[in-house]
């Protein structure tokens, strides 16, 4: 490249779009996955994605959107079926008089505990196969692309996450 402006953009324009396909790729790879560790226990990948927005602490429907990054009408439709099914429920919020907070139930706890072993089985591989540093190192460039790009979008900035330079509490999040 001889570094005129236009072939420098040409390239970002190209590493944007790999980075997009990448990621896509890797969504779908995470979505295999995922429905694969969450069958043992009986629910989807969805519905274990929005349960392991809520283990830590309940959250209203539009917060648990904001995290997990999708549309709000689309958690509200999960969220509802784990409710049908007892894996969630909804209580009082006392910040928000109509947006109640989602909680998990005691089947719903027990339900992400049944992922368990399975999640744990395949971040050890995972973890053999890229290293420790390696996996830590992955999900800090993921961290930092997440970070820019609600920077670029003007999205606000909210870990979805605890930063991957402390040590994540062993709680089986989608």
């Amino acid at each position: 490249m001889s570094g005129t402006g236009e072939e420098e953009g040409g390239g970002r324009q190209d590493l944007f779009s790999r980075s997009a396909l990448a990621v896509f790729r890797l969504n779908g790879q995470y979505l295999g996955v995922a429905e694969e560790l969450a069958g043992p226990a009986g629910v989807t990948a969805a519905r274990w994605q929005v349960l392991g927005a809520v283990l830590r602490e309940p959250l209203p429907v539009s917060g648990i959107a904001r995290v997990m990054g999708i549309t709000r009408q689309s958690v509200q439709r999960i969220a509802d079926l784990l409710v049908e099914r007892g894996l969630a429920e909804y209580v009082p919020n006392p910040a928000h008089r109509r947006a109640k907070l989602l909680r998990p139930t005691d089947e719903g706890f027990a339900a992400v505990r049944k992922i368990g072993p399975g999640h744990a089985a395949f971040a050890d591989r995972l973890a053999e196969t890229l290293g420790e540093e390696g996996l830590a190192e992955t999900v800090r460039v993921l961290e930092r692309l997440i970070a820019a790009m609600e920077t670029v979008t003007g999205m606000p900035a909210e870990p979805a996450t605890e930063p991957a330079t402390e040590p994540v509490r062993p709680v089986t999040e989608p």
